[in-house]
């Protein structure tokens, strides 16, 4: 099993400095992908994204909690094929509630402060994600694993 102290600087930075990751939810049997603003536990073993329960990767989480997200540093230039790191962060969303639901929105609200207002409406969930694995790229084909279950 993977520790903070094993993963390298590399993922930590990317992890902490990124704002916004891809998310990916299960539409019945197809895909379906939406960007949202995300913010890591400090040990990196779970991150934090708010929706509207009117929105569809809220109905798609209600039926499977599975999700994958994808979280870069691109800059969209031919340099990114040597430079840009990549995480795909795989886990468990669950809509937070009590004191799970502050302590979220508290680590939530330090990275997306511009989000306050978004985050107390009455229909905003809190979804906090159990990461189970990380799977890192770098230098375009570098990949490594890292496996937080257990």
């Amino acid at each position: 099993m993977t520790t903070f102290a094993n993963l390298p600087n590399s993922l930590k930075e990317l992890c902490h400095s990124q704002p916004l990751a891809v998310l990916a939810t299960a539409a019945g049997s197809a895909p379906y992908t939406n960007l949202v603003a995300v913010a890591f536990s400090l040990d990196l073993r779970n991150l934090y994204f708010a929706t509207s329960r009117a929105t569809r990767k809220w109905q798609n989480l209600a039926h499977n909690p599975q999700v994958s997200l994808l979280l870069d540093n691109r800059s969209n230039q031919v340099a990114d094929f040597t430079n840009a790191a990549a995480a795909t962060i795989l886990g468990t969303a669950r809509e937070t509630t009590g004191f799970a639901r502050a302590e979220g929105q508290n680590l939530y609200l330090a990275r997306h402060p511009h989000l306050t207002e978004f985050l107390a409406a009455p229909g905003c969930a809190l979804f906090e994600v159990s990461i189970t694995q990380i799977y890192l790229v770098t230098h375009f084909q570098e990949v490594k694993q890292f496996d937080f279950s257990s």
